[in-house]
């Protein structure tokens, strides 16, 4: 993965007459069978290693979701990964196509046969399947009704972890109240109740907590949270550090409280940082940082393409501070990373912004891998559900990603795109016959691919996604499992949770076998004395 990482890195530096060179060299090789031959002889050689199962305890376990990152859009993500570095770009490598281990995740939830980020994230952080919009509660909780949150919480792997002496972390690209990351720490029957201001009058009253307050409150000390969010936890009406003037992004709490004031007040003593931008965030000594609070948006973080370098931090940015933090504790750490506008973007109908985000997340997977050892750290990458995007046509060998199929339709005798989405806003009828795609810029940032259905919003797929693995005990992801395993298996792999037996009888088994040669001594030199 490491090796990959290093050669897009130098693949990008080449000037484009040489890449052009380059891919026609390896156009050529393709012609002949010895290429293909060596290729999966050398890959046969690299899974004849994997025989050695590494079961080693897991220091350090690190979570990498894309939200909406179907398998269509890790194939759609490789390709267009490649042809960034002027490749055709199938036969690009992401980093998480370097990880020996994978399966698939059966993503229903417990009401749904089609997840929603939701109930898909308390599975996989909280080990237990749940209802649609819930987080952090069983499914005996109903969505929306208060008073069906207490005594059906969950607790997640994240607590787990801190809980085990761990420090802790959440990176996202969305609110930091948003579904996925809010499962890893609270217990909410509606995914929509970020702050008090969201919720109806009447949960409030009856005591349900919103969620950017059990943020600070669930979980005491949540060691690095990274993301946006940030007029969740203010006064409503307060205006915003970084849009002032802008009515939608001031605060929006009811109660009146500065949730980041009052984080700060608590952790005054213990090295503990709050930052709202890249320049902060990066002006940062890692090394004299325990506890860091980044909120980089009033709501979730820019879409990668848009992103300002200046004042936003990408997801790999944000990675490599977080891992920088957590991994001074010598009993290691638990991170949470999410890629989560890859959903956003799929949502919108919006193609290219969807797969920039995941080649980002790949990224960020990547340079993580750098910073941690296979021998220490288990990596996942997953995704809670996927979406109704898929791209085909008969394409050629290098098509760029966002063009055209190379044939008319045989029925309208019109254009299309190679990605299209089965429903969503790109639907669009011109004179009573679907749009001539070849009119428009289907190449620019924000075009909408067209759809078969109308709908404001795409939907999300139904079809398991991939799981990837890496690290000790990553071999006990495979085959086709449900969600909720994932969180068991990582729990496993670093002795967390209620799967601790076997971390004891091995560290038994160990120190017996380091005491037998004594052992063996002390009997012998009994037997001469007698």
């Amino acid at each position: 993965g490491s090796a990959t990482y290093l050669l897009s890195l130098l693949l990008a530096s080449f000037p484009p007459h040489l890449k052009l060179k380059l891919y026609l060299r390896v156009a050529d090789q393709e012609k002949d069978p010895l290429f293909w031959n060596t290729w999966a002889q050398r890959t046969l050689k690299n899974a004849l290693t994997l025989q050695k199962l590494n079961q080693n305890t897991a220091k350090n376990l690190i979570l990498f979701l894309g939200d909406g990152m179907g398998i269509p859009t890790v194939t759609a993500a490789r390709i267009l990964k490649g042809q960034l570095s002027r490749q055709s770009g199938e036969e690009t490598q992401l980093e998480m196509d370097n990880f020996p281990f994978v399966a698939l995740s059966k993503t229903y939830n417990t009401n749904a046969q089609v997840a929603d980020s939701a109930g898909a994230a308390t599975a996989f952080l909280c080990g237990v399947k749940a209802n649609e919009g819930t987080v952090g509660v069983s499914a005996a909780a109903v969505r929306s009704q208060c008073n069906t949150t207490q005594g059906n919480e969950v607790t997640s792997i994240l607590r787990w972890a801190k809980e085990a002496g761990k420090s802790v972390g959440i990176v996202t690209t969305t609110r930091v109240n948003h579904a996925t990351p809010s499962a890893a720490y609270a217990h909410c029957v509606d995914r929509d109740w970020y702050s008090d201001g969201e919720m109806p009058a009447e949960a409030v009253q009856a005591g349900c907590k919103d969620i950017a307050r059990q943020l600070f409150e669930n979980i005491p000390n949540i060691d690095v949270i990274m993301g946006g969010g940030r007029k969740y936890m203010f006064p409503k009406n307060q205006s915003d550090v970084e849009y002032p003037g802008e009515k939608k992004h001031f605060g929006t709490r009811i109660d009146r409280r500065n949730l980041v004031e009052e984080w700060n007040n608590r952790m005054k003593n213990k090295n503990a940082h709050y930052v709202w931008n890249k320049k902060e965030l990066l002006s940062l000594n890692p090394n004299s940082v325990d506890y860091l609070l980044g909120l980089f948006e009033p709501g979730d973080l820019p879409y990668d393409l848009e992103r300002n370098n200046e004042t936003d931090p990408s997801l790999t940015e944000m990675v490599e501070v977080a891992i920088k933090i957590l991994k001074k504790n010598p009993s290691g750490f638990y991170l949470l990373v999410e890629g989560g506008r890859i959903d956003h973007g799929h949502h919108d109908g919006k193609a290219k912004q969807a797969l920039h985000e995941a080649v980002e997340m790949d990224r960020a997977i990547g340079h993580a891998g750098l910073m941690t050892s296979i021998y220490d750290t288990m990596t996942v990458v997953t995704a809670d559900h996927s979406h109704m995007f898929n791209f085909g046509g008969y394409t050629p060998r290098g098509n760029t990603i966002f063009g055209l199929a190379p044939m008319l339709s045989d029925v309208d005798q019109k254009p299309f795109t190679a990605i299209l989405y089965g429903n969503g806003p790109g639907f669009k009828v011109v004179n009573g016959l679907r749009e001539n795609v070849s009119t428009l810029d289907y190449e620019e940032n924000n075009y909408k691919a067209q759809s078969a259905v109308p709908l404001s919003m795409e939907t999300h797929g139904g079809e398991d996604v991939a799981v990837f693995a890496k690290g000790p005990m990553a071999h006990m992801l495979h085959g086709v499992h449900e969600q909720n395993y994932i969180p068991h298996v990582m729990a496993y792999a670093a002795c967390i949770g209620q799967n601790i037996d076997h971390c004891m009888l091995s560290s038994g088994a160990s120190s017996l076998s380091a005491a037998l040669p004594s052992l063996t001594a002390l009997l012998t030199l009994i037997r001469l004395l007698c």
